[in-house]
């Protein structure tokens, strides 16, 4: 089984971040904005830089109503924006922290995030409070499955492990966005996309 592999983008705006963002999409990877401090305005602008061709695989974390403007995947629940927009009928995604939030949730929801399998490398001090016994008994009990994601401390070395938990994917943000400061480092950060890839092949 190949895992599925999600990129949410860092809370600040990076110098040419469309760019990076285009580089993303292209590669096949599914990208959810995640922007907690930006308004409606600067969220549409962004979107507005990226490829209409490439809008269905964006999944929104805020500003719902973005996602029918511009025909994007999806929106993602979190503490933030927990409930489902009224009349909305597209994909929904949802953050998650435990296994028993997983469990109440997942009939609701498309996929759903588990976080942090490992400790945060964006959140410092933020560490996993699970353990690889736990994680693995819940995918005996059917908890875990193709519909939930691995958030937290993911990197290209730890996919593996990620895989073998049974996890249907993996959510990518530090161990990405640590290799993308500014244009000067897209050759590295490409390369970065590119070794993510062939991890999961």
């Amino acid at each position: 089984m190949n895992l599925r592999l999600i990129i949410l983008t860092t809370p600040d705006f990076l110098p040419q971040e469309a760019t990076a963002l285009t580089a993303i999409l292209d590669k096949g990877f599914r990208l959810h904005l995640r922007k907690p401090g930006c308004n409606e305005k600067e969220l549409a602008a962004l979107i507005e830089e990226l490829p209409a061709s490439h809008r269905a695989g964006i999944v929104l974390h805020d500003h719902f109503t973005l996602q029918q403007r511009y025909g994007l995947a999806g929106i993602h629940l979190n503490k933030r924006n927990p409930d489902i927009p009224d009349g909305y009928n597209g994909s929904i995604s949802r953050s998650c922290h435990s296994l028993e939030e997983i469990t109440e949730y997942k009939k609701q929801t498309d996929y759903l995030f588990l976080s942090p399998i490992f400790d945060s490398i964006s959140k410092q001090g933020y560490r996993s409070e699970f353990s690889m016994e736990q994680l693995r008994t819940a995918a005996r009990k059917g908890i875990i499955d193709t519909k939930i994601i691995a958030l937290g401390g993911i990197t290209a070395d730890n996919l593996t492990t990620v895989r073998t938990l049974g996890f249907g994917g993996a959510a990518l943000l530090g161990d990405v966005w640590n290799r993308y400061r500014s244009p000067d480092d897209t050759e590295a950060f490409l390369q970065h996309l590119d070794k993510l890839i062939q991890t999961v092949s």
